[in-house]
């Protein structure tokens, strides 16, 4: 990695790995109050991640060799659960023994969404080709382990997805059509290409009905006759 970097992305890179620390001592603190078995595999691996990538990012920082971003891959075959499944009251907990694994993986959504946040943005302020991309990673990282929690929360009736009426849902969908600018930029490299083909094609005709080429080819024919 270049070692010259802007003094823009020096600060950023700053703001990146101060939330690094943030979030991983925020995941320790967190895990002695963790009751439920899925959810402490969840933090458990996403804190070891999450270690890993802020040493590889210091690593890259101070040029020790190539480094490679490496992605966090959150489950896929997941079904999410829309509408309200009455859900309970909200407020703030009056003392840490009401902590519980809702409060907690609310806690870890809010790290990791900010944490998308602050690492796109510091992405956009790099100016080195490698740190940029490790950031980008890092970005899209904080997202995949957003969704790993938020699955849980969902899966649990922690964060439940309201909706509206199936009228106005597809009012508001129906409400935005295609380009029309875009479309007749399509169209337009459709006959373009059109265009051309009729225009080899005619350059061709034209070439064959010529004098020059109808004796050409008349000549070609002679001297294969004798």
């Amino acid at each position: 990695m270049n070692h010259k970097l802007g003094a823009h992305e020096v600060l950023e890179v700053h703001e990146v790995l101060s939330e690094g620390i943030n979030m991983i001592n925020n995941l320790q603190l967190y895990r002695p109050h963790v009751q439920d078995a899925k959810l402490a595999q969840i933090l458990d691996h996403q804190l070891a991640f999450v270690n890993d990538e802020y040493n590889l990012m210091v690593q890259a920082l101070n040029g020790q060799g190539r480094v490679d971003a490496v992605p966090y891959r959150a489950p896929k075959n997941f079904q999410p659960q829309y509408g309200l499944r009455n859900p309970g009251p909200l407020a703030p907990n009056q003392s840490m023994n009401q902590l519980n694994d809702q409060d907690i993986s609310c806690a870890m959504l809010s790290l990791h969404k900010s944490g998308a946040a602050f690492k796109m943005i510091g992405a956009l302020e790099c100016s080195d080709p490698d740190l940029r991309r490790i950031m980008q990673q890092s970005a899209i990282n904080c997202a995949e382990m957003a969704y790993e929690v938020w699955q849980y929360m969902n899966q649990n009736g922690y964060y439940q997805v309201p909706t509206m009426k199936e009228v106005t849902t597809q009012n508001m969908i129906q409400a935005y059509q295609p380009s029309q600018g875009a479309m007749m930029g399509m169209n337009a490299m459709h006959m373009g290409g059109m265009g051309m083909n009729n225009m080899h094609n005619t350059m061709n005709t034209n070439a064959m009905r010529s004098p020059n080429t109808m004796n050409t080819m008349h000549g070609m024919n002679n001297h294969m006759h004798q």
